[in-house]
């Protein structure tokens, strides 16, 4: 990008390419979601002559979500556990400031051990709540996918 004239912080380099490259795969999840839905439901809808919104709010996306729940919040863990990659280009994280005190006090332990539990913190109650949420959203549903 500094070819064409265009300079971006490292801050904002990698905002973007996180949030490029977790897109993708967030896209794929919600495609294999609605993918998931049957045929009929689709015949169905369109045999009520439902409009296109009431089709994608009241049919389809009430059946499309709730399976990628679970997908969905492994890519927040993976989100979690790849944030700090970003200091390769100088974006300063947790990770890199418990390296850099380690590097002035040649003691690793304590800093490191510091940034897991913090990382633990931050990535344990979200596979909580994620778990909380599935089974809140699986609740209205029965064990044949119909919404009860």
């Amino acid at each position: 990008m500094p070819v064409v004239g265009m300079t971006l912080s490292p801050f904002l380099s990698a905002v973007l390419a996180l949030g490029i490259h977790f897109s993708t795969y967030i896209g794929e999840v919600y495609r294999s979601g609605i993918e998931g839905v049957d045929n009929g439901q689709w015949e169905a809808s369109t045999a009520l002559n439902l409009s296109t919104r009431q089709k994608w709010t009241k049919i389809i996306l009430p059946q499309a979500i709730p399976p990628t729940i679970p997908m969905l919040g492994n890519y927040l863990i993976i989100l979690f556990k790849e944030v700090p990659l970003a200091a390769t280009i100088g974006v300063l994280g947790i990770l890199q400031l418990g390296k850099d005190y380690g590097a002035t006090t040649w003691n690793y332990v304590e800093p490191l051990t510091i940034v897991a539990g913090l990382f633990l913190l931050l990535s344990y109650p979200s596979a909580i709540m994620i778990k909380k949420l599935e089974k809140r959203v699986n609740r209205r549903f029965d064990k044949n996918g119909a919404l009860q």
